[in-house]
């Protein structure tokens, strides 16, 4: 069984200490038995967040705020227009981190093709990326915990939010390419609302069956 929450979305958004918080009550009672896998979809206000590969010189010139987290990776924005996913599932025996990460992007990717976007996959790195060979652009992260077996943090996938938070950083660590939305590929707007029912469908896909099962672990990993 997999439950789902819509946290909030657009003028609903949570904030993101709001929304770490409620990660790890999930991520408790999940551990613990009391409800099934969940997957959290919200959207948060402008937040920068640093993973803990995060360097000096990847964040920041102009003083904004920076939350530090403890998933894997490094820094990110989110913010209006972007819909963060929060899977918190069992990883199936043996433990196979880097597997439900390219799980996760394989679920993005399938979602993306729904509307008509080809995503692909860049060897030696994370997340869904869009455009050609050699000169991609990325449209999603992925950033994820696995603690006593469970998973916490995972997805950002950009819609319409604003691409000029991302100028003020060097998004995930990676210098040498661009970040791009569903709306700039599509040359239309596309609400965070749209991406809700496709998600859904994909998680409840038997594609991510091989990892919804107890392990024991605790590791972050980047995307």
């Amino acid at each position: 069984m997999l439950d789902f929450v819509v946290a909030g979305l657009s003028a609903n958004s949570v904030p993101y200490v709001e929304g770490l918080e409620l990660q790890r009550a999930v991520h408790r009672s999940v551990v613990s038995g009391e409800r099934p896998d969940t997957v959290i979809l919200l959207e948060h206000p402008a937040v920068y967040t640093a993973g803990k590969r995060t360097d000096p010189e990847d964040r920041p010139t102009d003083g904004t705020p920076v939350i530090d987290v403890d998933r894997g990776g490094k820094i990110t924005w989110h913010g209006p227009g972007q819909l963060v996913g929060y899977p918190i599932l069992h990883l199936a025996e043996p433990v196979d981190v880097v597997g439900y990460v390219r799980g996760l992007e394989g679920i993005l990717i399938d979602v993306l093709a729904g509307f008509g976007i080809e995503g692909v996959r860049v060897p030696g790195r994370s997340g869904v990326w869009v455009g050609p060979a050699g000169r991609e652009d990325k449209i999603a992260a992925i950033g994820i915990r696995v603690a006593e077996g469970v998973t916490m943090h995972g997805f950002a996938l950009n819609c319409s939010n604003s691409l000029e938070p991302y100028s003020r950083i060097v998004p995930c660590g990676i210098k040498d390419a661009g970040v791009t939305t569903m709306s700039r590929v599509l040359g239309r707007e596309v609400d965070t609302s749209e991406l809700i029912e496709p998600v859904r469908a994909r998680f409840q896909n038997d594609a991510m069956s091989n990892v919804m099962d107890i392990v024991t672990s605790d590791v972050a990993v980047t995307a």
